[in-house]
């Protein structure tokens, strides 16, 4: 588990590593660029809201220039009254004049309730539950349709072969001309089905003076809770001013009118209620200054819609052209695109929706505040989002004038549909290209990072392979020819290696030349003293003398020592290597030492068998008993010398273990090169100790291909001495 721990660590704190690390730093490039396209996404709507207020002023200056158009809103109140000042919206679709609701379905958010407020007269306390109805008007251009939702808990029909037609349920339709004349309609019904519609050219009751009319179509329904009238009033039919008045009769015996409730008082021109119809004539002058790339309002002093054109759903902002500015790609780079890119995109982007749910839509006021600016004479953009606030809406508004009169507002709306799928394609496009580059970037760099790794690994297991644990130069570094830092590296371990390798051939060669240098004097003066005390007769002069061989009989066993090692190596060259069993050469070097160390106990533990083996036999010998002799001198006396052998992955483990003195800290394996050797004062002798009795046991373990290792005991009482050997 710690050298899994350690891999990975290594692993993790190599170049490699780090230089995938550093490629992280290609990451603020999607960054940067997504801010740099969101800044570029708000120019662009600057750029869309100042583009949309020159269109809007274009309409406004194209309309000052008809004031013909806005002759109604001259006269237009300066306050309208709720419920009596009327508005009829455009229609999107036809309606059917037949007592039927369902045409009038999109419309019914521009229904006006009439209850207490718009009570005229009543016999009894009014009760609204029992009596409203709503309002809800529209037009085509050419006709003012209208439909009349009456709640009537007792209603009451026309009876029949009646000339009256104020004796049941019935309504009163009051307007003026285009010339200023004033009319009045009754509408009643027999049943459900056409209405009944009579011109009151006096009183509703002078029957005499009320006749059938063409003029006006209608159809009166029956309900549950009480009629649906719906009527057509042709535009040529209509001035500026209408009422609606709905008389209810609720005794079906004695028919008197309980209760009135209208729009406004229908008795005179002045008490009615002002009628605004779109223009027809306004809404052609904007179709044909709009190209269908905005939606575009004309609306009165009260922000009542006059004309409108265009549509929201195309109204982009952008060109068509432009949104589509590069062809999709197809095969497989498609298929990429569309399956994992898009997807993983749009994650983070906002797709623009492919229908737009706007409330607006049918809107028969505009109450914004670019319109309320606009209409005090101040241009003015606004932002607003849609009800799904999924799409955002520009709107700019611009005074219409007629002199120096404010008549109405043009008001010029778009969308940021095409400016999302703008933002959007230039996103795709920026992260497809930054995803190749950083893709690029990331392989180029860790292709980079591997090469200098492996060839900073080479040059370290070259290092490594150079140089043994005893720091004897094994061969050369061949020096590296590229002109980087790591060849210039290269190259100065390669010279360093060199001049290291002289140096411990230099050191290797000095014990032999020492000795061979020294030999002579040591011969002369040994001689010398030995012909001397044949001539010396006195004591004192003896004793000298005496001392004096003794130290060149010292000299001469350091010098046998000294070239014991190197007459070793050479013979290394010319040896002959045979097969035997080394456990019998073990066996039989542990009887010789019985003989060879009598005061000294021997244990032998061998396990398994099958120890055949190439190599030298004396050679062997030879290592065994340089580490015997080497436990004897440091073993602690009355113990015994143990000699273990067992067979471990193919090779012969020899361990020699003592009980004595311990290994110095620090020291291990460097006792194992030459002239080393570390002793306490009471295991120094006159015997001269040049540390290379474990020197020539790992010369011998390294000819064998095997290793040689020191070690102090698990039970911290002496030191183990290993041998590995390989076998056959």
């Amino acid at each position: 588990m710690t050298f899994m721990t350690e891999q990975v660590w290594r692993w993790l704190s190599g170049i490699r590593t780090k230089i995938v690390l550093l490629s992280g730093l290609l990451l603020l490039l999607p960054f940067i660029g997504y801010n740099y396209v969101w800044e570029l996404e708000n120019v662009l709507r600057q750029g869309q809201e100042q583009t949309l207020m020159g269109s809007a002023r274009a309409f406004s200056m194209a309309l000052n220039q008809q004031p013909e158009l806005f002759e109604r809103q001259k006269k237009t109140k300066p306050r309208l009254e709720d419920g009596k000042d009327l508005y009829a919206m455009a229609l999107d679709s036809p309606i059917d004049i037949d007592g039927s609701i369902l045409d009038w379905e999109r419309y019914k958010s521009h229904r006006t309730n009439y209850a207490d407020s718009h009570v005229i007269f009543s016999r009894t306390p009014y009760q609204s539950n029992e009596l409203n109805f709503d309002l809800i008007m529209a037009s085509d251009g050419d006709d003012l349709y209208v439909l009349i939702d009456i709640i009537d808990k007792s209603p009451v029909l026309r009876r029949e072969n009646t000339a009256r037609i104020d004796r049941n349920d019935h309504l009163v339709v009051t307007l003026t001309t285009p010339k200023g004349e004033l009319k009045r309609y009754g509408i009643t019904a027999r049943k459900s089905g056409k209405a009944d519609i009579y011109l009151i050219e006096n009183t509703i009751e002078d029957t005499e003076h009320n006749f059938l009319s063409e003029a006006i179509q209608g159809w009166w329904q029956e309900t549950a809770q009480g009629y649906v009238v719906e009527l057509a009033i042709p535009d040529w039919l209509v001035g500026e001013k209408l009422s609606f008045a709905y008389y209810d009769v609720t005794n079906p015996y004695s028919r008197d009118v309980e209760t009135i409730l209208a729009t406004s008082n229908p008795r005179n021109a002045e008490t009615l209620g002002t009628l605004l119809v779109p223009s027809p004539e306004i809404e052609r002058v904007l179709k044909r200054m709009n190209d269908g790339s905005s939606r575009v309002w004309v609306v009165d002093q009260h922000g009542r819609v006059l004309a409108k054109t265009g549509d929201l759903q195309s109204s982009n902002g952008v060109w068509e052209t432009t949104i589509k500015y590069q062809e999709e790609p197809s095969g497989i780079m498609g298929w990429i695109q569309n399956k994992i890119l898009n997807p993983f995109y749009y994650r983070l982007l906002e797709r623009p929706p492919e229908k737009i749910i706007d409330a607006m839509h049918n809107a028969a006021v505009f109450r914004g505040v670019e319109v309320q600016q606009a209409l005090i004479g101040r241009p003015y953009a606004n932002w607003r989002l849609t009800p799904d606030e999924s799409t955002t809406i520009l709107s700019a508004a611009y005074p219409v004038k007629v002199g120096s009169d404010v008549v109405g507002a043009v008001v010029v709306e778009e969308t940021t549909k095409g400016i999302k799928t703008l933002r959007n394609k230039a996103l795709e496009q920026l992260f497809n290209v930054l995803l190749a580059v950083i893709c690029t970037g990331v392989v180029v760099l860790l292709l980079f990072g591997s090469h200098i790794s492996r060839r900073v690994r080479k040059l370290r297991d070259d290092a490594e392979s150079a140089v043994d644990s005893q720091g004897r130069v094994l061969h050369q570094l061949e020096p590296a020819t590229s002109k980087d830092e790591i060849g210039d590296l290269s190259r100065t371990l390669s010279t360093m290696v060199t001049r290291l390798s002289d140096y411990n051939a230099y050191l290797e060669k000095m014990s032999s030349s020492l000795s061979h240098e020294l030999r002579t004097p040591v011969a002369v003066v040994r001689s010398s003293l030995e012909n001397l005390a044949f001539v010396t007769k006195e004591d004192d002069q003896a004793r000298y003398i005496e001392r004096a061989q003794e130290g060149v009989t010292r000299l001469a066993t350091i010098l046998s020592s000294m070239t014991e090692a190197t007459r070793l190596e050479q013979s290394f060259e010319h040896a002959e290597r045979t097969e035997f069993l080394l456990d019998e050469v073990i066996s039989g070097c542990v009887q010789g030492y019985e003989y060879a160390y009598p005061k000294q106990g021997f244990t032998l533990h061998i396990k398994g068998s099958n120890y055949q083996m190439s190599g030298v036999p004396e050679y062997v010998a030879q290592l065994l008993d340089k580490l015997v002799a080497n436990a004897v001198e440091f073993r602690q006396e009355n113990t015994d010398i143990e000699i273990y052998m067992l067979i471990h992955d193919n090779l012969a483990r020899i361990t020699v273990s003592n009980i004595g003195p311990k290994l110095p800290e620090n020291m291990g394996n460097q006792l194992l090169g030459s002239m080393v050797s570390v002793r306490e004062e009471k295991h120094k002798s006159d015997k001269p100790h040049l540390g290379l009795g474990l020197y020539v046991a790992r010369l011998v373990a390294e000819f064998h291909q095997g290793r040689l290792s020191l070690a102090n005991r698990a039970d911290g009482k002496g030191v183990n001495v290993t041998v590995w050997l390989p076998l056959s």
